[in-house]
């Protein structure tokens, strides 16, 4: 039988400090408390139980998030991933193994976050495999400040990570890398080349030149279609998220200003999403 419990819900509006404020003052549960929810979302599907294991989590997003700020991603997407990471969780809990959900839940929500950073922290790919996925973070957490590691430190760090000498030193030279812009910024002098300049175009036959500006055309009637499928607030959802020329909308700011959750928002983008890719594929 599900145990009876008083869960304030976080507000849907308003700002992330007004949210983190809302989710520490939901209670924690005991550990009875948290296992008669669990067995009752096991055995009987009872999704109100699981939502209120979720609820009583939701601080142990928003600490682990923090900590993961230095990648200079939004924290309230961070915080979302996290969410994500923590239902996956909920769903695979089983309260009979004798540990508490905080401890199994921990792995899941790095998991989806680790994901998201990798995903986004840079246009270049840093980590593809989920061995430099490991060495990225533990890299990134043995440093203790910016300084290149030596010979003897590379070969500790790889002892204690077990991977090679060179793969620490590959890994040490993408995270120092810096993102290049290829054009001249706004400010740059009229006389510096950028470094688009000394890069030769295989493409500029006038020919190849048509039939590009023909094919962009043919794309941006293809993606104005597909917007065009779609209704007013996902289309409004897309732009705001995906096409916006200045900073782009998170999710936490579009679930204030469409008065539902940014769990709603995430769900109306992602199904949009796929409708598009459906009707772009058509057009190709």
């Amino acid at each position: 039988m599900t145990t009876t419990l008083s869960f304030p819900v976080p507000s849907a509006v308003g700002s992330l400090d007004q949210y983190i404020q809302s989710v520490n003052r939901i209670p924690l549960l005991t550990e009875k408390e948290e296992s008669d929810l669990a067995h009752s979302f096991r055995d009987d599907g009872d999704l109100d139980a699981a939502r209120k294991l979720v609820m009583s989590h939701l601080r142990l997003v928003v600490a682990i998030a923090r900590g993961y700020l230095g990648y200079g991603l939004p924290h309230a997407d961070l915080i979302q991933e996290g969410n994500v990471g923590l239902m996956k969780a909920v769903k695979r809990f089983d309260p009979t193994r004798g540990v508490r959900l905080v401890s199994f839940a921990i792995h899941w929500i790095k998991a989806e976050i680790h994901e998201y950073i990798v995903r986004n922290w840079r246009l270049v790919k840093i980590a593809t495999t989920k061995a430099q996925r490991k060495l990225f973070f533990n890299l990134r957490g043995m440093k203790h400040d910016s300084a290149t590691l030596q010979g003897d430190e590379v070969l500790a760090v790889a002892k204690q990570l077990g991977v090679k000498p060179e793969e620490v030193r590959e890994m040490e030279t993408r995270l120092s890398g810096h993102d290049v812009a290829l054009d001249a910024g706004p400010d740059d002098d009229e006389e510096r080349f950028a470094p688009i300049a000394y890069l030769a175009d295989p493409h500029a036959e006038p020919s190849e030149v048509l039939a590009e500006q023909q094919l962009a055309r043919l794309q941006d009637r293809g993606l104005h279609d597909a917007l065009a499928s779609l209704d007013e607030r996902s289309r409004a959802i897309v732009s705001r998220r995906w096409l916006s020329e200045g900073d782009a909308a998170t999710l936490h700011e579009l679930a204030a200003e469409y008065g539902v959750s940014a769990e709603r928002i995430r769900q109306i983008e992602a199904k949009a999403m796929q409708k598009m890719r459906t009707q772009l594929a058509a057009f190709a």
